[in-house]
C-alpha cells in the first residue's frame, strides 16, 4: 500500500512537468523533426456570395525547408509549387509564375503553412503573432500577421493537429470568406 502511495504521489507530482514542457517552442520544435510526407488533402472554400463551399481535393507534398506542392485532382486538376521565392500555378496546360515578394497576400498564406510544416518558429514569427491552445495530443495554432496591411486581406489562420503532425488549416480572410484544408498522411 505504502509503495502504491508513493508511486501515486511520483506520478503526480511528474504531471505538471510534462505540462510545463508544453509550449509553442516545443511543437515548433517537434516539427522540425517530422520527416516530410505527402497527405491527402480535401478542401472547402466558403464564399459569401456562393450557397454552398466550393469543395476540392488531392494532394499535398513538402520537401522542408521551402517547397511546397499542392496537387488538385478534383473537380479539376491543377499544381501549385511553391519553391522558394517562386510561385508556380499549372491549369488547363497553360503554366503561370509569380514572386512571393511581389505578392504579399499570397506570401502570408503560404509562409503560414511552410513555415509551420518546416517547425520554422522564427519565420512564422517575422509574419504573425502566434498563439497555442490546446495540448500535445490535440492543439491548435491561431496566426495573425502583424503587418496591418496584411490583416485587411486575412483575419487569421488556424493550424491544427495532434502531436508532431498538422491536420487541418482554416484560413479566415478579413471579408468574411474563409478556406478549410484537411491533411490526411499518404504512404511515403
Amino acid at each position: 500500500m505504502r509503495l502504491a502511495i508513493l508511486a501515486a504521489a511520483a506520478l503526480a507530482a511528474s504531471i505538471p512537468a510534462l505540462a510545463a514542457d508544453w509550449g509553442v517552442a516545443s511543437l515548433f520544435e517537434a516539427l522540425a523533426r517530422q520527416r516530410p510526407e505527402r497527405a491527402a488533402f480535401t478542401e472547402k472554400k466558403y464564399l459569401a456570395i456562393l450557397d454552398r463551399p466550393i469543395e476540392s481535393s488531392g494532394e499535398l507534398a513538402f520537401v522542408p525547408p521551402d517547397r511546397l506542392e499542392k496537387v488538385t485532382l478534383k473537380p479539376r486538376a491543377e499544381r501549385v509549387v511553391v519553391d522558394r521565392e517562386s510561385v508556380t500555378l499549372e491549369r488547363d496546360g497553360k503554366q503561370r509564375a509569380l514572386r512571393l515578394r511581389e505578392n504579399p497576400a499570397v506570401a502570408v498564406l503560404v509562409e503560414s503553412i511552410r513555415a509551420t510544416l518546416a517547425g520554422d518558429l522564427g519565420a512564422l514569427t517575422r509574419t504573425y503573432s502566434v498563439a497555442l491552445d490546446g495540448a500535445r495530443p490535440k492543439w491548435r495554432l491561431i496566426l495573425r500577421p502583424l503587418d496591418p496591411a496584411l490583416g485587411t486581406l486575412v483575419e487569421r489562420v488556424e493550424i491544427s493537429g495532434g502531436e508532431a503532425r498538422v491536420a487541418a488549416v482554416e484560413i479566415f480572410q478579413a471579408d468574411g470568406d474563409r478556406s478549410v484544408m484537411t491533411l490526411s498522411p499518404l504512404g511515403r
